[in-house]
C-alpha cells in the first residue's frame, strides 16, 4: 500500500497533472478537507474528511500494518493537501510519522510561487513565513533584519490586518510595499497593492498571501516636525539605511544615550558610526546652537543622514563620509563623543578620541559584544593608570516593547546592550 500526498490548488482537479489525476482516481481511500474532497464528486472509493491530521495518521499507520500482516495490497491511499506538501505543508509531519518507502509526493504550485509570478518578481531570495509554528516571532525577526522580500501566509486568525498591526507596532525605519494576493488560482483571484493603513481597516479572503517588498531607495513620507516629541523621536520618523536596519539606534536606547552624554548648549559633538543619524538629529534638535558631526563610513548611512537632516530641517548636523579614526583628526575638538559603531577599530577610535576630547568631556559607547566591553575595560584600565583624571561607568540595558500579535499582546526584546560612559575630569 502506497500513501500518495497530492498537492492541489484552488482550481481543483483541473489544475492537476494527468498523472496526479490518475493517482486520485485509483485511490482506494481519499483523504482531504471538505473543500478538497468536493473537487472529486465522482470518486467511488472510501472518503475521509480530514479534520484531525494526527488521528488520520494513526489510522493510516493501522491500515499499513494490517495490509503488511495480511500480505495483501488493498490499493493506495491519497491525501489531498494545499499546494506543495513540502512547502509549509503537512509533508514534514507525514515524513516523521509514516515509512518513507510508503510515501510518494505529487507537488502542486505553491501559493507563494503563484503570488510572486502574479507580481512578476523573482522569488528565489524571498523569505517565507508559514501559518504554523512561531508565526509572529518569525515574522518579527525578518522585519527587524529588513529583508528585501517577505511572503506571509495568512489565514482566518493571522489576517493581513494582524500582520499590518505587527508591522506598525514594531515602528521600524525600514519601509515596505504591501501586496495582498487572494484566492490564487481560483476564478475570484485578486492581487492588489495596499497601504499599511488600509490593511488595518480592510478584510480579505482567508486564503491570502501578503507579499512585502522593501522600498529601495526608501521613500521619505511627509514629516510634521511640529508634532514630534522634543525628546525620543519615534524610530519610524527616520529614513533607514536600506538593507542595514541595525544601523538605527532604537528610541529607548537613544534616550538613555542622551542622558549619559549630559549635553550642554553650544558644544561640539561627534557621533562616530552614526548609522542613519538618529542620535545626531536628537542632539541637534535639543541644542540648535551645538555643532554635531555625524561620521559614517557606509554610503547608505551617509545618504540616510543627509536625507533625515533635510526632513527635520536641521542646519547644525554635518554629515561626514569617512572611516574612523582617520577622519577624526580633521574635525573640531569635541565636548562629547558618542560611538555607536567602530567597524573593528575600537581601540584606535578610543585613542584618537581621548587625545581630541576637551577637558570635562565624555565618551559614550553602545556595546553589544562581550569582547568589545573587554576591549574598552582594558583600554580604560591602562589609561587610568597613566592619567588618573579618567573615570568610567557601565549601564546594562535590557528592554522589551509590547507587541500585538494577532489577538495576544507579548513582549518583543530589543537587543541587549551595555552603555559605557568614560569621563575626562580635567
Amino acid at each position: 500500500m502506497t500513501v500518495h500526498v497530492v498537492g492541489i490548488g484552488l482550481d481543483g482537479a483541473a489544475g492537476l497533472s494527468e498523472s496526479a489525476q490518475q493517482v486520485v482516481e485509483m485511490a482506494a481511500l481519499l483523504i482531504g478537507s471538505d473543500r478538497h474532497l468536493s473537487y472529486f464528486p465522482q470518486h467511488d472509493g472510501e472518503r475521509w474528511a480530514l479534520e484531525d491530521l494526527t488521528a488520520a495518521i494513526l489510522e493510516i499507520r493501522r491500515h499499513l500494518a494490517t495490509q503488511a500482516e495480511l500480505e495483501v495490497d488493498a490499493g493506495s491511499i491519497v491525501i489531498l493537501v494545499a499546494g506543495d506538501p513540502l512547502f509549509h505543508g503537512w509533508g514534514r509531519l507525514l515524513i516523521s510519522q509514516l515509512p518513507s518507502d510508503k510515501l510518494t509526493f505529487h507537488p502542486h504550485v505553491s501559493c507563494v510561487q503563484l503570488a510572486f509570478n502574479r507580481l512578476q518578481i523573482p522569488w528565489q531570495d524571498a523569505h517565507c513565513v508559514g501559518s504554523q509554528g512561531h508565526y509572529f516571532e518569525e515574522l518579527t525577526a525578518k522585519l527587524k533584519l529588513g529583508v528585501e522580500k517577505i511572503a506571509v501566509l495568512a489565514d482566518e486568525t493571522r489576517t493581513p490586518a494582524a500582520i499590518a498591526s505587527l508591522v506598525k507596532a514594531l515602528d521600524l525605519p525600514t519601509r515596505y510595499e504591501f501586496w495582498v494576493c487572494e484566492n490564487l488560482g481560483a476564478a475570484d483571484e485578486r492581487v492588489i497593492q495596499k497601504s499599511l493603513e488600509s490593511l488595518l481597516r480592510e478584510s480579505f479572503a482567508p486564503l491570502s498571501v501578503v507579499v512585502m517588498l522593501r522600498e529601495s531607495p526608501p521613500k521619505a513620507e511627509p514629516l510634521d516636525v511640529a508634532k514630534l516629541p522634543l525628546l525620543g523621536v519615534p524610530d519610524a520618523a527616520f529614513v533607514g539605511c536600506g538593507d542595514r536596519p541595525g544601523l538605527t539606534v532604537e528610541r529607548e536606547v537613544r534616550v538613555l544615550v542622551l542622558a549619559e552624554l549630559a549635553l550642554q548648549p553650544e558644544q561640539v559633538v561627534w557621533d562616530v558610526g552614526a548609522g542613519n543619524g538618529a542620535v545626531s538629529i536628537e542632539v541637534a534638535r535639543l541644542f540648535p546652537q551645538s555643532e554635531v558631526y555625524a561620521i559614517e563610513q557606509t554610503v547608505s548611512g551617509t545618504s540616510a543622514i543627509e536625507l533625515n537632516c533635510g526632513r527635520f530641517g536641521l542646519q547644525n548636523v554635518f554629515s561626514i563620509h569617512g572611516t574612523a579614526p582617520e577622519i577624526l583628526h580633521r574635525l573640531r575638538p569635541p565636548h562629547r563623543i558618542f560611538v555607536g559603531g567602530s567597524g573593528g577599530g575600537l581601540t584606535k577610535i578610543l585613542g584618537v578620541s581621548a587625545l581630541r576630547l576637551l577637558p570635562g568631556g565624555s565618551i559614550v559607547l553602545v556595546l553589544d559584544a562581550l569582547e568589545d566591553i573587554a576591549t574598552v575595560l582594558s583600554w580604560i584600565g591602562d589609561r587610568v593608570r597613566r592619567e588618573p583624571h579618567w573615570s568610567y561607568r557601565i549601564l546594562q540595558v535590557q528592554l522589551s516593547r509590547s507587541l500585538l500579535a494577532g489577538d495576544l499582546t507579548r513582549f518583543d526584546p530589543l537587543r541587549p546592550i551595555s552603555i559605557m560612559t568614560i569621563d575626562r575630569l580635567n
